[in-house]
């Protein structure tokens, strides 16, 4: 992933995340990384670039969004193990605890899974945005009990003050069997 910047728009109408997509590319130098319908009957849009560029974009995105927008987000500097997670099909090896984040917005979930990865030494298991949620999203990661706990406190204290946090959870020492069920 060589983009410095992300940006996500979450819509609540499909066909004007169509107009938001189309907008955002025609007006700058970005790529889109995801563009989908997700549960509950919104759309989600991603895109990469350098950091003006991606803000330039979303802007553009968020006035043709016409009343849809439900929530936006520019990160620069994102971690890539944050874009490596999302949809990961295949999860690393797990290993030592696992802490999982819950949040009722996609965008706030990406927010929150850029601070995870830039608060302690743990690794993004997996981002499951939406599908088969009820438009919920979530985040796994594991490492060594103290990073897990500092860095699910960082995402969730992301979350709360967003008003979206659904719950986060830190299980020291989960049985294998828990880990089998990440993907």
């Amino acid at each position: 992933m060589k983009e410095k910047s992300i940006g996500l728009l979450e819509l609540s109408s499909v066909a004007t995340g169509f107009r938001a997509a189309d907008t955002m590319l025609k007006g700058g130098d970005v790529r889109l990384l995801l563009s989908r319908s997700i549960c509950s009957g919104k759309y989600m849009v991603l895109i990469g670039g350098d950091p003006a560029s991606v803000e330039a974009a979303i802007a553009a995105g968020a006035e043709a969004a016409n009343g849809f927008l439900i929530d936006r987000t520019v990160i620069a500097n994102i971690q890539p193990e944050v874009l490596e997670a999302i949809g990961r099909a295949q999860v690393p090896q797990p290993n030592g605890a696992l802490g999982v984040l819950e949040s009722f917005s996609v965008t706030a979930l990406i927010r929150a899974a850029d601070t995870v990865a830039k608060a302690a030494n743990v690794t993004l298991l997996e981002l499951r945005l939406a599908m088969a949620l009820g438009g919920k999203a979530y985040c796994t990661l594991a490492g060594d009990v103290a990073s897990v706990d500092a860095a699910v406190k960082a995402g969730a204290l992301v979350l709360a003050e967003a008003g979206v946090l659904v719950d986060a959870v830190v299980l020291p020492r989960p049985h294998p069997d828990v880990y089998r069920e990440v993907v």
